[in-house]
Protein backbone atom coordinates (compact mmCIF):
# COMPACT_ATOMS: atom_id res chain seq x y z
CA UNK A 1 0.00 0.00 0.00
CA UNK A 2 2.60 2.48 -1.14
CA UNK A 3 0.05 5.21 -1.84
CA UNK A 4 -0.40 5.81 1.90
CA UNK A 5 3.18 7.01 2.25
CA UNK A 6 3.34 10.55 3.72
CA UNK A 7 -0.44 10.98 3.48
CA UNK A 8 -2.09 12.95 6.29
CA UNK A 9 -5.12 11.12 7.63
CA UNK A 10 -7.47 12.61 10.20
CA UNK A 11 -9.01 9.57 11.87
CA UNK A 12 -12.25 9.98 13.83
CA UNK A 13 -13.27 7.17 16.18
CA UNK A 14 -16.89 7.06 17.36
CA UNK A 15 -18.40 5.09 20.23
CA UNK A 16 -19.24 1.51 19.33
CA UNK A 17 -17.98 -2.01 19.92
CA UNK A 18 -16.19 -1.81 16.54
CA UNK A 19 -13.96 0.96 17.88
CA UNK A 20 -11.37 -1.65 18.83
CA UNK A 21 -10.90 -2.35 15.08
CA UNK A 22 -9.78 1.25 14.63
CA UNK A 23 -6.61 0.55 16.58
CA UNK A 24 -5.59 -2.08 14.02
CA UNK A 25 -6.57 0.25 11.17
CA UNK A 26 -4.33 2.98 12.60
CA UNK A 27 -1.49 0.45 12.97
CA UNK A 28 -1.79 -0.49 9.27
CA UNK A 29 -1.83 3.18 8.22
CA UNK A 30 1.31 3.90 10.26
CA UNK A 31 3.07 0.79 9.00
CA UNK A 32 2.58 2.06 5.46
CA UNK A 33 3.95 5.53 6.16
CA UNK A 34 0.83 7.61 6.79
CA UNK A 35 0.75 10.46 9.28
CA UNK A 36 -2.19 10.20 11.68
CA UNK A 37 -4.05 12.61 13.91
CA UNK A 38 -7.04 11.26 15.81
CA UNK A 39 -10.28 12.60 17.23
CA UNK A 40 -12.09 10.53 19.85
CA UNK A 41 -15.74 11.26 20.52
CA UNK A 42 -16.75 11.21 24.18
CA UNK A 43 -18.49 7.83 23.75
CA UNK A 44 -15.46 6.39 21.93
CA UNK A 45 -13.46 6.76 25.15
CA UNK A 46 -15.70 4.06 26.65
CA UNK A 47 -14.21 1.58 24.19
CA UNK A 48 -10.62 2.73 23.51
CA UNK A 49 -8.32 4.95 25.51
CA UNK A 50 -6.47 8.05 24.27
CA UNK A 51 -3.22 6.42 25.47
CA UNK A 52 -3.69 3.33 23.29
CA UNK A 53 -4.51 5.49 20.27
CA UNK A 54 -1.52 7.78 20.86
CA UNK A 55 0.88 4.85 21.21
CA UNK A 56 -0.21 3.48 17.82
CA UNK A 57 -0.65 6.72 15.89
CA UNK A 58 2.37 8.48 17.40
CA UNK A 59 0.31 11.62 17.10
CA UNK A 60 -1.86 13.74 19.31
CA UNK A 61 -5.40 12.68 20.18
CA UNK A 62 -8.09 15.39 20.20
CA UNK A 63 -11.46 15.15 21.85
CA UNK A 64 -12.76 18.33 23.49
CA UNK A 65 -14.16 21.09 21.29
CA UNK A 66 -13.36 23.96 23.63
CA UNK A 67 -9.98 22.99 24.98
CA UNK A 68 -7.62 25.93 25.46
CA UNK A 69 -4.51 23.86 24.70
CA UNK A 70 -5.97 22.33 21.55
CA UNK A 71 -7.31 25.61 20.23
CA UNK A 72 -3.98 27.36 20.83
CA UNK A 73 -2.06 24.63 19.04
CA UNK A 74 -4.49 23.76 16.25
CA UNK A 75 -8.10 24.94 16.15
CA UNK A 76 -10.89 22.94 14.60
CA UNK A 77 -10.58 24.75 11.26
CA UNK A 78 -6.85 24.18 10.78
CA UNK A 79 -7.16 20.57 11.95
CA UNK A 80 -9.51 20.00 9.05
CA UNK A 81 -7.20 21.82 6.63
CA UNK A 82 -4.18 19.78 7.78
CA UNK A 83 -5.63 16.49 6.55
CA UNK A 84 -5.49 15.00 3.07
CA UNK A 85 -8.58 12.94 3.95
CA UNK A 86 -10.92 12.37 6.90
CA UNK A 87 -11.79 8.80 7.86
CA UNK A 88 -14.59 8.07 10.34
CA UNK A 89 -14.44 4.49 11.64
CA UNK A 90 -16.62 3.30 13.16
CA UNK A 91 -19.28 5.70 11.89
CA UNK A 92 -22.21 5.07 14.23
CA UNK A 93 -25.89 5.71 13.51
CA UNK A 94 -25.77 8.66 15.90
CA UNK A 95 -22.78 10.25 14.16
CA UNK A 96 -24.28 9.65 10.72
CA UNK A 97 -27.49 11.34 11.88
CA UNK A 98 -25.61 14.36 13.25
CA UNK A 99 -23.58 14.80 10.07
CA UNK A 100 -26.71 14.52 7.91
CA UNK A 101 -28.44 17.23 9.96
CA UNK A 102 -25.36 19.49 10.17
CA UNK A 103 -25.23 19.27 13.98
CA UNK A 104 -21.98 20.52 15.55
CA UNK A 105 -22.05 19.67 19.23
CA UNK A 106 -18.57 18.16 19.56
CA UNK A 107 -15.13 18.45 17.98
CA UNK A 108 -15.65 15.60 15.50
CA UNK A 109 -18.86 16.97 13.98
CA UNK A 110 -17.49 20.53 13.96
CA UNK A 111 -14.33 19.51 12.12
CA UNK A 112 -16.30 17.53 9.55
CA UNK A 113 -18.72 20.39 8.86
CA UNK A 114 -15.78 22.80 8.48
CA UNK A 115 -13.84 20.44 6.22
CA UNK A 116 -12.95 20.99 2.58
CA UNK A 117 -11.59 17.43 2.20
CA UNK A 118 -13.15 14.14 1.17
CA UNK A 119 -14.79 12.27 4.04
CA UNK A 120 -14.87 8.47 4.20
CA UNK A 121 -17.36 6.68 6.44
CA UNK A 122 -17.00 3.09 7.66
CA UNK A 123 -20.47 2.49 9.15
CA UNK A 124 -20.94 0.09 12.06
CA UNK A 125 -24.25 -0.63 13.81
CA UNK A 126 -26.89 -3.27 14.50
CA UNK A 127 -28.58 -4.64 11.39
CA UNK A 128 -31.96 -3.19 12.40
CA UNK A 129 -30.41 0.25 12.89
CA UNK A 130 -28.73 0.02 9.48
CA UNK A 131 -31.97 -1.01 7.78
CA UNK A 132 -34.07 1.67 9.51
CA UNK A 133 -35.54 4.20 7.03
CA UNK A 134 -34.06 7.10 9.01
CA UNK A 135 -30.55 5.70 8.62
CA UNK A 136 -31.11 5.07 4.92
CA UNK A 137 -32.33 8.65 4.47
CA UNK A 138 -29.31 10.00 6.34
CA UNK A 139 -26.89 7.87 4.31
CA UNK A 140 -28.43 9.01 1.02
CA UNK A 141 -28.21 12.62 2.15
CA UNK A 142 -24.52 12.23 3.00
CA UNK A 143 -23.86 10.57 -0.36
CA UNK A 144 -25.50 13.58 -2.00
CA UNK A 145 -23.09 15.77 -0.01
CA UNK A 146 -20.18 13.82 -1.49
CA UNK A 147 -19.35 11.51 1.44
CA UNK A 148 -17.95 8.12 0.47
CA UNK A 149 -18.67 4.78 2.17
CA UNK A 150 -16.59 1.69 2.90
CA UNK A 151 -18.99 -1.10 3.88
CA UNK A 152 -20.78 -2.04 5.96
CA UNK A 153 -20.49 -5.80 5.57
CA UNK A 154 -22.81 -8.71 6.27
CA UNK A 155 -21.86 -10.97 9.16
CA UNK A 156 -22.19 -11.96 12.81
CA UNK A 157 -22.49 -9.02 15.18
CA UNK A 158 -21.34 -8.54 18.75
CA UNK A 159 -25.00 -8.33 19.83
CA UNK A 160 -25.55 -11.88 18.59
CA UNK A 161 -27.56 -10.97 15.49
CA UNK A 162 -26.59 -11.53 11.88
CA UNK A 163 -26.94 -9.16 8.92
CA UNK A 164 -25.64 -6.04 7.25
CA UNK A 165 -24.11 -3.37 9.46
CA UNK A 166 -20.80 -4.89 10.43
CA UNK A 167 -17.81 -2.55 10.08
CA UNK A 168 -15.36 -3.51 7.33
CA UNK A 169 -12.18 -5.10 8.59
CA UNK A 170 -9.10 -2.87 9.05
CA UNK A 171 -7.20 -4.25 6.05
CA UNK A 172 -10.18 -3.63 3.74
CA UNK A 173 -10.46 -0.04 4.98
CA UNK A 174 -6.73 0.55 4.53
CA UNK A 175 -6.79 -0.91 1.00
CA UNK A 176 -9.74 1.28 0.03
CA UNK A 177 -7.98 4.41 1.30
CA UNK A 178 -4.83 3.35 -0.56
CA UNK A 179 -6.95 2.92 -3.72
CA UNK A 180 -8.45 6.38 -3.17
CA UNK A 181 -4.98 7.97 -3.18
CA UNK A 182 -3.92 5.84 -6.16
CA UNK A 183 -6.87 7.14 -8.21
CA UNK A 184 -6.09 10.73 -7.26
CA UNK A 185 -2.44 10.20 -8.17
CA UNK A 186 -3.28 8.62 -11.54
CA UNK A 187 -5.70 11.45 -12.35
CA UNK A 188 -3.02 14.09 -11.78
CA UNK A 189 -1.87 13.50 -15.34
CA UNK A 190 -5.23 14.76 -16.57
CA UNK A 191 -6.22 18.37 -17.24
CA UNK A 192 -9.85 19.45 -17.16
CA UNK A 193 -11.67 22.58 -18.28
CA UNK A 194 -15.19 23.50 -17.18
CA UNK A 195 -17.35 26.41 -18.33
CA UNK A 196 -20.16 27.54 -16.04
CA UNK A 197 -22.75 30.23 -15.47
CA UNK A 198 -24.42 32.61 -17.93
CA UNK A 199 -22.90 35.14 -20.31
CA UNK A 200 -24.01 38.77 -20.64
CA UNK A 201 -24.29 40.40 -24.06
CA UNK A 202 -24.66 44.16 -23.67
CA UNK A 203 -27.34 46.20 -25.41
CA UNK A 204 -26.06 49.42 -23.84
CA UNK A 205 -23.93 50.16 -20.75
CA UNK A 206 -26.69 49.08 -18.34
CA UNK A 207 -28.77 46.45 -20.19
CA UNK A 208 -27.83 43.06 -21.51
CA UNK A 209 -29.14 39.78 -22.94
CA UNK A 210 -28.47 36.75 -20.79
CA UNK A 211 -29.63 33.25 -19.86
CA UNK A 212 -31.05 32.11 -16.53
CA UNK A 213 -28.17 30.17 -14.99
CA UNK A 214 -26.79 30.05 -11.46
CA UNK A 215 -23.60 28.18 -12.43
CA UNK A 216 -24.11 25.72 -9.55
CA UNK A 217 -23.78 22.52 -11.59
CA UNK A 218 -20.64 23.71 -13.36
CA UNK A 219 -19.01 24.80 -10.11
CA UNK A 220 -19.79 21.44 -8.51
CA UNK A 221 -18.29 19.65 -11.52
CA UNK A 222 -15.09 21.68 -11.19
CA UNK A 223 -14.92 20.88 -7.46
CA UNK A 224 -15.42 17.17 -8.07
CA UNK A 225 -12.79 17.05 -10.81
CA UNK A 226 -10.33 18.84 -8.54
CA UNK A 227 -11.07 16.53 -5.58
CA UNK A 228 -10.34 13.57 -7.87
CA UNK A 229 -6.91 14.88 -8.75
CA UNK A 230 -7.51 16.70 -12.04
CA UNK A 231 -5.62 19.89 -12.84
CA UNK A 232 -8.79 21.94 -13.17
CA UNK A 233 -9.61 25.26 -14.83
CA UNK A 234 -13.05 26.83 -14.36
CA UNK A 235 -14.14 29.55 -16.79
CA UNK A 236 -17.12 31.25 -15.24
CA UNK A 237 -19.65 33.79 -16.41
CA UNK A 238 -21.13 36.18 -13.82
CA UNK A 239 -22.15 34.30 -10.62
CA UNK A 240 -22.06 34.83 -6.86
CA UNK A 241 -20.47 31.45 -6.24
CA UNK A 242 -17.11 30.71 -4.64
CA UNK A 243 -14.58 28.06 -5.57
CA UNK A 244 -11.52 26.42 -4.03
CA UNK A 245 -8.48 28.69 -4.46
CA UNK A 246 -6.49 25.79 -5.95
CA UNK A 247 -8.85 25.65 -8.93
CA UNK A 248 -7.78 27.99 -11.71
CA UNK A 249 -10.76 30.35 -11.88
CA UNK A 250 -11.12 32.67 -14.87
CA UNK A 251 -14.04 35.11 -14.72
CA UNK A 252 -15.54 36.33 -17.98
CA UNK A 253 -18.71 38.13 -18.99
CA UNK A 254 -19.43 37.71 -22.69
CA UNK A 255 -19.49 34.67 -24.95
CA UNK A 256 -16.52 35.99 -26.89
CA UNK A 257 -14.51 36.37 -23.68
CA UNK A 258 -15.45 32.79 -22.73
CA UNK A 259 -14.31 31.49 -26.13
CA UNK A 260 -10.97 33.32 -25.91
CA UNK A 261 -10.39 32.05 -22.35
CA UNK A 262 -11.23 28.51 -23.48
CA UNK A 263 -8.80 28.67 -26.40
CA UNK A 264 -6.02 30.02 -24.18
CA UNK A 265 -6.43 27.12 -21.73
CA UNK A 266 -6.27 24.31 -24.28
CA UNK A 267 -5.12 21.61 -24.66
CA UNK A 268 -6.91 19.62 -21.95
CA UNK A 269 -7.97 16.00 -21.63
CA UNK A 270 -11.61 16.72 -20.86
CA UNK A 271 -13.74 19.82 -21.46
CA UNK A 272 -17.16 20.16 -19.86
CA UNK A 273 -19.27 22.93 -21.37
CA UNK A 274 -22.00 23.50 -18.79
CA UNK A 275 -22.22 27.29 -19.27
CA UNK A 276 -25.52 28.76 -20.49
CA UNK A 277 -24.00 30.88 -23.24
CA UNK A 278 -26.31 33.51 -24.74
CA UNK A 279 -27.24 32.44 -28.27
CA UNK A 280 -27.45 36.01 -29.56
CA UNK A 281 -25.61 39.28 -29.15
CA UNK A 282 -26.11 42.80 -30.45
CA UNK A 283 -24.93 43.46 -33.95
CA UNK A 284 -23.66 46.69 -32.47
CA UNK A 285 -24.15 47.75 -28.87
CA UNK A 286 -25.02 51.31 -27.89
CA UNK A 287 -22.30 53.34 -26.15
CA UNK A 288 -24.80 55.37 -24.12
CA UNK A 289 -27.93 54.31 -22.26
CA UNK A 290 -30.97 53.97 -24.49
CA UNK A 291 -33.90 56.14 -23.53
CA UNK A 292 -37.32 54.62 -23.00
CA UNK A 293 -39.36 54.34 -26.20
CA UNK A 294 -42.74 53.00 -27.21
CA UNK A 295 -41.10 50.51 -29.52
CA UNK A 296 -37.53 49.33 -29.79
CA UNK A 297 -35.97 47.12 -32.42
CA UNK A 298 -32.76 45.29 -31.56
CA UNK A 299 -30.45 44.07 -34.31
CA UNK A 300 -29.11 40.72 -33.13
CA UNK A 301 -26.65 38.26 -34.56
CA UNK A 302 -25.71 34.74 -33.55
CA UNK A 303 -22.96 34.22 -31.01
CA UNK A 304 -20.28 31.69 -31.82
CA UNK A 305 -21.17 28.23 -30.53
CA UNK A 306 -18.22 27.44 -28.24
CA UNK A 307 -19.07 23.75 -27.84
CA UNK A 308 -19.45 23.26 -31.59
CA UNK A 309 -16.27 25.23 -32.33
CA UNK A 310 -14.07 23.25 -29.92
CA UNK A 311 -15.56 19.88 -30.90
CA UNK A 312 -14.83 20.41 -34.57
CA UNK A 313 -11.28 21.77 -34.40
CA UNK A 314 -9.09 18.70 -34.34
CA UNK A 315 -5.89 20.59 -33.54
CA UNK A 316 -7.22 21.62 -30.12
CA UNK A 317 -10.02 19.14 -29.49
CA UNK A 318 -9.88 17.49 -26.04
CA UNK A 319 -10.02 13.71 -25.78
CA UNK A 320 -13.46 13.99 -24.18
CA UNK A 321 -15.87 16.81 -25.01
CA UNK A 322 -19.06 17.06 -22.94
CA UNK A 323 -21.90 19.48 -23.55
CA UNK A 324 -25.07 20.30 -21.62
CA UNK A 325 -28.59 20.61 -22.97
CA UNK A 326 -31.06 22.53 -20.82
CA UNK A 327 -34.41 21.68 -22.40
CA UNK A 328 -38.11 22.31 -21.74
CA UNK A 329 -39.64 19.87 -24.24
CA UNK A 330 -38.64 16.93 -26.46
CA UNK A 331 -35.63 16.50 -24.22
CA UNK A 332 -34.36 13.22 -25.68
CA UNK A 333 -34.77 14.30 -29.29
CA UNK A 334 -33.14 17.70 -28.76
CA UNK A 335 -30.25 16.18 -26.83
CA UNK A 336 -29.63 13.52 -29.50
CA UNK A 337 -29.72 16.18 -32.23
CA UNK A 338 -27.24 18.29 -30.32
CA UNK A 339 -24.97 15.28 -29.75
CA UNK A 340 -24.78 14.57 -33.47
CA UNK A 341 -24.69 18.12 -34.84
CA UNK A 342 -22.00 19.37 -32.50
CA UNK A 343 -19.71 16.36 -32.75
CA UNK A 344 -19.27 16.08 -28.98
CA UNK A 345 -18.80 12.81 -27.10
CA UNK A 346 -21.51 13.23 -24.46
CA UNK A 347 -24.52 15.48 -24.01
CA UNK A 348 -25.96 15.82 -20.52
CA UNK A 349 -29.60 16.88 -20.66
CA UNK A 350 -32.03 18.04 -18.01
CA UNK A 351 -35.59 19.37 -17.90
CA UNK A 352 -35.35 23.00 -16.76
CA UNK A 353 -39.13 23.40 -16.88
CA UNK A 354 -39.12 21.38 -13.63
CA UNK A 355 -38.41 23.96 -10.90
CA UNK A 356 -37.06 21.27 -8.58
CA UNK A 357 -34.13 20.71 -10.94
CA UNK A 358 -34.03 24.06 -12.70
CA UNK A 359 -31.25 26.60 -12.98
CA UNK A 360 -31.31 27.92 -9.41
CA UNK A 361 -31.99 24.65 -7.62
CA UNK A 362 -29.37 22.81 -5.57
CA UNK A 363 -30.73 19.56 -7.03
CA UNK A 364 -30.69 18.02 -10.46
CA UNK A 365 -31.70 14.96 -12.46
CA UNK A 366 -29.93 14.40 -15.75
CA UNK A 367 -29.56 11.99 -18.64
CA UNK A 368 -26.14 11.34 -20.17
CA UNK A 369 -26.36 10.74 -23.92
CA UNK A 370 -23.31 8.86 -25.23
CA UNK A 371 -22.07 8.96 -28.81
CA UNK A 372 -19.72 5.99 -29.01
CA UNK A 373 -20.90 3.58 -26.34
CA UNK A 374 -23.05 0.46 -26.32
CA UNK A 375 -25.26 2.19 -23.76
CA UNK A 376 -26.71 5.18 -25.61
CA UNK A 377 -28.12 6.98 -22.58
CA UNK A 378 -28.02 6.76 -18.81
CA UNK A 379 -30.17 8.50 -16.22
CA UNK A 380 -28.66 9.95 -13.04
CA UNK A 381 -31.54 10.19 -10.59
CA UNK A 382 -32.63 13.19 -8.53
CA UNK A 383 -30.02 14.31 -5.99
CA UNK A 384 -27.92 17.31 -5.02
CA UNK A 385 -25.85 18.79 -7.82
CA UNK A 386 -22.72 17.83 -5.90
CA UNK A 387 -23.80 14.18 -6.02
CA UNK A 388 -24.68 14.43 -9.72
CA UNK A 389 -21.21 15.90 -10.34
CA UNK A 390 -19.47 13.05 -8.51
CA UNK A 391 -21.36 10.51 -10.61
CA UNK A 392 -20.44 12.32 -13.83
CA UNK A 393 -16.77 12.56 -12.80
CA UNK A 394 -16.69 8.83 -11.96
CA UNK A 395 -17.75 8.17 -15.55
CA UNK A 396 -15.20 10.67 -16.91
CA UNK A 397 -12.44 8.84 -15.01
CA UNK A 398 -13.58 5.48 -16.37
CA UNK A 399 -13.60 6.89 -19.92
CA UNK A 400 -10.14 8.46 -19.71
CA UNK A 401 -8.59 5.40 -18.09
Amino acid sequence: MKNLLNKKILFIICGGISAFKSLETIRIFKKNGAEIKTILTSSAKEFVTPLSVTSLSQGKVYSDLFNAENEAEMDHISLSRWADIIVIAPATANTISKLAQGTTDDLASTVVLASNKDIILAPAMNVRMWEHPTTKTNINKLKDFGYKLIGPEIGDMACGEYGEGKMSDPLTIAKEIDKYFLIKKSNKKFKALVTAGPTNEYIDPVRFITNKSSGKQGYELAKSLYRNGFDTTLISGPTNLEINKDINLIRVETANEMLIATQKNLPVDVAVFSAAVADFKMNKSYETKLKKKENLTLNLEKNIDILNYISNHNSMRPKLVIGFAAETDEIHKNAEDKLNKKNCDWIISNDVSNKDIGFNSDYNEVIIHYKNKDIKKEKLSYKKKSGISDEIVDRIIDQLN
